[in-house]
């Protein structure tokens, strides 16, 4: 294979909110500052920070996750994307070592899977020198992993990062700099993660953070030490005799797509895109996909649209495939309930509610067999079911430790919706499920 000398690296952290997402989209808004392209990854099923990714980068984030899809995959999927770009920056997934069991499927093991440098972001808002046994311990844990270099967040001042400068260097890890404590770094979040690109003044944070980056990081130090060669290949191509006609729901409330799958249903076929909340029809296809997204937010809009709703009812009872995941699948009930109470009416496709008066998270991997196939995925969402609808019997649906969970499976003719936002980059599986529907 042909190999090709480039940037890459992956920003981990010791823990969540240490400020993983802010460095690295302060990082990407540099490097494009600078005339680079840049590659997004994101490592674990997060479908919201590839979307900032995108937005600032202007190349589709893949994520890479060894959970959902095989290290095979993975691995082609980053030798296929990385050698276009200048600079490939992964975002690591919680801590660097938090895996589905112990390290599985974790930032570390993307890390030894594709032999990415990795940078810490260590918030350093409530200490100083002792910074310097947890760099230590991260450096020497696992040998296996290249700990190229720390970038201190949340900074009081420029004596606080001197105490932490000799802390890292008495730990024997490299020192890139440092982002100050600035109010001006808040991102507003929502209950399912970060608000979406487009809303607030997200992207001016980012520029506030590229700013600060560009004084206090030493950003042509992090491109010395994260050159690495990468071994060009290409993903494997589903087969299929047939090219279908494939519409996607994209708008402000079904917008959670893994960019893997768009790029395998792109190959099956054409893809034309729609709106539930703003179209009154739907365009011809033989398959319809609802992804997740944010139903609950605009409920009375998409209730008052009824003749979308209507359509979709339609398009299912004429015996259409059609595939909708947890947003989507809500959108198919008979009502939403939001925490506040209110009720709207939905397609009423299922004979259930979605509500959310008592929000409580749902949240892990699932591994779905039955009827032939296996899926993998993940569930993350806040809403209960109330009512009769009888779930598929054929399916089962496990934990990443192999626990049964309660995730059921709907079907009506060849509708097939649950709360499992799916992972089918791997191409014979979205061919094995779309038989399944008829296709």
């Amino acid at each position: 294979m042909d190999k090709t000398s480039k940037n890459a690296f992956l920003i981990a952290a010791p823990k969540s909110n240490s400020g993983k997402t802010m460095l690295t989209l302060g990082l990407m808004q540099t490097f494009v500052n600078r005339g680079l392209k840049v590659q997004p990854f994101k490592c674990g099923p997060d479908y919201i920070d590839p979307m900032h990714h995108t937005k600032i980068a202007g190349q589709a984030s893949y994520n890479l996750d060894v959970w959902m899809a095989d290290k095979e995959h993975v691995q082609q999927l980053f030798n296929e994307k990385a050698p276009l770009a200048d600079v490939s920056i992964a975002e690591g997934v919680m801590g660097l070592f938090d895996g589905a069991k112990k390290d599985e499927g974790s930032s570390a093991a993307i890390a030894r899977l594709l032999d990415l440098p990795v940078i810490l972001v260590v918030d350093a808002s409530s200490t100083a020198y002792s910074v310097a046994p947890l760099l230590y311990g991260f450096k020497h844990f696992d040998k296996s992993i290249n700990l190229a270099g720390v970038i201190f967040n949340k900074v009081a001042s420029e004596s606080h990062f001197e105490f932490l400068k000799e802390a890292a260097i008495d730990a024997g890890v490299p020192v890139l700099g440092y982002l100050p404590r600035d109010k001006r770094l808040a991102i507003e979040s929502r209950h399912l993660g970060l608000h979406l690109p487009g809303e607030n003044k997200n992207r001016e944070i980012v520029d506030v953070a590229s700013e600060l980056i560009e004084k206090h990081v030493n950003v042509d130090l992090l491109l010395e030490i994260t050159k690495k060669d990468i071994q060009k290949s290409q993903l494997t191509k589903p087969k299929t005799d047939k090219k279908f006609k494939i519409a996607i729901a994209n708008d402000e409330a079904f917008n959670f797509s893994y960019q893997a799958n768009r790029d395998v249903l792109n190959e099956l076929g054409d893809i034309v895109e729609f709106s539930p909340l703003n179209d009154t029809n739907l365009p011809d296809a033989d398959l319809i996909w609802l992804p997740g997204g944010y139903p609950e937010l605009f409920a009375d809009k998409l209730a008052s649209n009824v003749k979308m709703n209507q359509a979709i009812a339609n398009y299912i009872d004429s015996g259409k495939a059609l595939i909708a995941e947890c947003g989507g699948m809500m959108y198919l009930g008979k009502n939403i309930i939001t925490k506040e109470g209110e009720s709207h009416k939905m397609t009423g496709v299922f004979d259930f509610d979605t509500s959310f008066e008592n929000m409580k998270l749902h949240l892990g991997y699932r591994d779905l067999k039955g009827n032939g196939i296996e899926i993998k995925g993940h569930e993350f969402h806040y809403s209960e079911l109330i009512g009769k609808e009888t779930k598929d019997s054929n399916y089962r649906a496990t934990t990443a430790r192999g626990r049964e969970a309660v995730m059921p499976v709907f079907r009506k003719k060849n509708c097939w919706a649950s709360y499992m936002h799916l992972y089918l980059g791997e191409q014979d599986k979205i061919v094995h499920l779309l038989k399944k529907l008829g296709l």
